[in-house]
């Protein structure tokens, strides 16, 4: 099987992808959609790291990052990293969206741009611009370790962070588990579903 497309991976939900990634790759779900009704996100991860209450590395990043991309931030938990125009800026030049281990403003802003973005919460305060770490190095956003060019697929389910070598396993395996579940009605499922409750009930012994 070739390496998915975008549009591939947008076809499955982080729910399925859990049929070939273990919870690790799951990013804590305290970081969520920032606005509802998010559309689903996927594209390749853009990774930065923010030192502490500062956002300089974000700023930078979205100047540098590829059209298509995702910006995964290991921020941290105080001011906020990102805003209105920041959001809109990166959006005009493509990316895709933002992930952020951390806070952001401007939240009306960024709702009535539609530019999807996921993060711990609101801050009103800003952080400032004095440090600069490399960009597209390993980091630890949500408790999950992201590298450069892992793909992300994220919607109101939650965050999948995909390694990048094993992009094409994973989403086979997903994609398979999609089909079944798409050839399956509600009276088949429930079949099978009390034939396994009710057998390992049985192996455990368990009777009403």
């Amino acid at each position: 099987m070739s390496k998915p497309t975008i549009e591939q991976l947008l076809d499955v939900s982080p729910c399925e992808y859990s049929e070939g990634l273990p919870i690790e790759q799951f990013i804590d779900p305290v970081i969520h959609q920032m606005w509802p009704q998010m559309p689903r996100i996927a594209g390749p991860a853009f990774t930065v790291k923010c030192g502490k209450g500062d956002h300089l590395s974000l700023h930078a990043a979205i100047y540098r990052a590829k059209a298509g991309d995702v910006l995964v931030v290991e921020a941290g938990p105080d001011y906020a990293n990102t805003g209105g125009n920041v959001c809109a800026i990166a959006k005009q030049r493509g990316v895709v969206a933002m992930i952020i281990d951390g806070f952001i403003r401007d939240i009306a802003e960024i709702r009535e741009a539609q530019f999807p973005i996921y993060a711990r919460g609101v801050m009103p305060k800003p952080g400032v611009k004095e440090q600069m770490f490399p960009l597209n190095q390993p980091i630890k956003c949500g408790g999950v370790t992201v590298n450069a060019g892992d793909y992300i697929v994220a919607d109101e389910e939650g965050i999948a962070v995909i390694p990048k070598d094993k992009l094409t396993e994973v989403y086979k395996l997903a994609k398979a588990r999609t089909d079944k579940d798409a050839s399956m009605n509600l009276a088949d499922w429930k079949v099978q579903h009390s034939k396994k409750v009710e057998s390992k009930l049985q192996e455990l012994g368990y009777s009403d």
